[in-house]
């Protein structure tokens, strides 16, 4: 073979080499980015499955500190919402959460009420597990007679077996702090008021289940923010 048809050979094999390896990098791209989950696809994991217990009867225990400065029933709302939270998300049976109206009767019944431990408490209704949602800071102010209402609400949550007081959830520290916030609700007080009870109890079930990662965090979550920052 002549020296110039061995050149031109030699450049051809290495042009076809480039594009095939070029070809094959570009593929490994494209199949690369096809496969990577997405943000909802991705799922943060669950602190506590609930999934599993939830044929079991379980007690949610709103505790509203005498002190607290609150214009409404916060420990009425909030026991509402989370148990309605928690019966959607997991399809939980009616009878498997303590209704409002029994543990009202039971409290108004004990004089030592206060006296009592979650676990003694939801063990007295028969419920296997309590989640305790003690209520620590709370505000909820209208902006100069406008009608908007600027609103925050902190609790220190927690998970508890009632046969045995043992704390399920969480697993490290004595609590779950979770607090919810925002600037403006134009819709009124009763409004204000629901949105802060509905935004806490995505903050906490969030907590029970694998949650999609572009879930998890909602505007309205201000765990992260120091309360001094507001």
């Amino acid at each position: 073979m002549k020296k110039w048809k061995r050149k031109y050979f030699t450049l051809c094999l290495f042009t076809c080499w480039s594009l095939a390896a070029g070809l094959s990098c570009s593929s490994c791209g494209v199949a690369g980015l096809v496969a990577s989950p997405t943000r909802h696809e991705r799922k943060i994991k669950a602190e506590y499955d609930l999934a599993g217990h939830k044929s079991e009867k379980m007690l949610v225990l709103v505790d509203q500190p005498a002190w607290l400065n609150a214009q409404v029933n916060l420990r009425y709302h909030l026991t509402n919402r989370i148990a309605e939270g928690l019966a959607v998300k997991f399809k939980m049976p009616s009878e498997s959460l303590i209704s409002y109206d029994r543990l009202s009767e039971f409290r108004s019944n004990r004089p030592d009420f206060a006296m009592l431990s979650p676990a003694e408490i939801g063990a007295a209704l028969n419920a296997a597990s309590v989640l305790l949602v003690r209520i620590n800071y709370y505000s909820l102010v209208e902006m100069a007679d406008s009608g908007y209402f600027k609103g925050l609400l902190s609790a220190e949550c927690a998970l508890f077996d009632a046969a045995t007081g043992k704390k399920l959830w969480p697993e490290y520290g004595e609590s779950k702090s979770v607090t919810v916030g925002f600037e403006v609700e134009s819709r009124g007080q009763a409004a204000a008021v629901e949105r802060l009870a509905g935004a806490l109890t995505h903050c906490i079930i969030r907590y029970f289940y694998d949650c999609p990662e572009d879930k998890f965090k909602i505007s309205e979550d201000r765990s992260d923010i120091a309360r001094e920052g507001w």
